[in-house]
């Protein structure tokens, strides 16, 4: 499902549907069992209203075509922690897709590394266009990256599982990482060498989003609304998802190197 499916190229058959547009959704979801939520609006200041309005209109019209599953990708971070506006506006997606009454299974993820994703693009530009970088005291925040593969292998396993319905899990890979080790290690994996990172403690959210949009092509707007997430720590607290879907997810230089090279296919 797509706003403009004349411009997909893609496997599959592209449907219209606009998650902004409820009327749109009746003839994208009809004769849907399971579907696939991955939405948000993070380059919008109202990102928060307009992805609550979004999951709640496509969860009553996935109740009304008679929709099993619905399977949504959501974001890290522990529930008694104090989560950025971001983080808060996942959370209350997860609720309003159920409201209809279709299950909902929930995979939180952190940083997913994989070609296109918006923190792994953020991250591959800025090794590939900066020798040295000043970052925020924020980039020694630990995190948990994911290979955009373990996603998806976790996005088919869940679907029609019995033991996935109405559950949350939380999905990552093996390697619990600072921004700044996330970035040292991809340069490696990119170049063979370490970049020269300096940490310093006064650069604000709106000064860091600005800095990346001069030094990368992600919208000030978006940057802004990851980067107030990146203070928090999201680390895998619980890993029964490996008990629904069995599996080793990759590394995270592994993650890095398959993403590097989906990158060079696209051109």
């Amino acid at each position: 499902m797509t706003r403009r499916p004349e411009s997909y190229d893609g496997p599959g058959e592209a449907v219209h549907g606009d998650v902004h547009d409820p009327e749109s959704l009746v003839g994208a979801l009809a004769d849907v069992e399971i579907a696939y939520y991955l939405v948000h609006s993070l380059d919008d200041d109202d990102f928060e209203r307009k992805d609550a309005a979004a999951a709640r209109a496509f969860g009553k019209a996935a109740a009304q075509a008679g929709v099993r599953q619905v399977v949504y990708l959501g974001g890290l971070g522990a529930d008694d922690q104090e989560l950025s506006a971001h983080l808060r506006s996942r959370r209350e997606v997860e609720g309003l897709l159920g409201e209809g009454g279709v299950p909902v299974t929930v995979l939180r993820a952190a940083i997913v590394v994989g070609a296109g994703g918006v923190s792994w693009e953020i991250t591959r530009q800025l090794i590939k266009n900066l020798p040295a970088m000043v970052v925020p005291r924020w980039a020694t925040t630990k995190t948990q990256p994911i290979a955009v593969d373990d996603v998806v292998r976790y996005l088919v396993g869940v679907a029609d599982h019995p033991d996935a319905l109405d559950r949350v899990f939380e999905v990552g890979g093996p390697d619990q990482l600072s921004y700044v080790e996330m970035l040292q290690r991809a340069a490696v994996v990119r170049t063979g060498s370490r970049v020269v990172i300096v940490t310093v403690p006064v650069l604000t959210p709106r000064l860091s989003s600005l800095w990346l949009s001069l030094v990368t092509d992600v919208d000030a707007t978006t940057g802004r609304n990851l980067i107030d997430s990146m203070g928090t720590e999201v680390l895998v607290r619980d890993d029964s998802i490996r008990e629904v879907v069995p599996g080793e997810p990759l590394g995270y230089d592994e993650a890095v190197r398959r993403a590097l090279a989906e990158g060079d296919s696209r051109g």
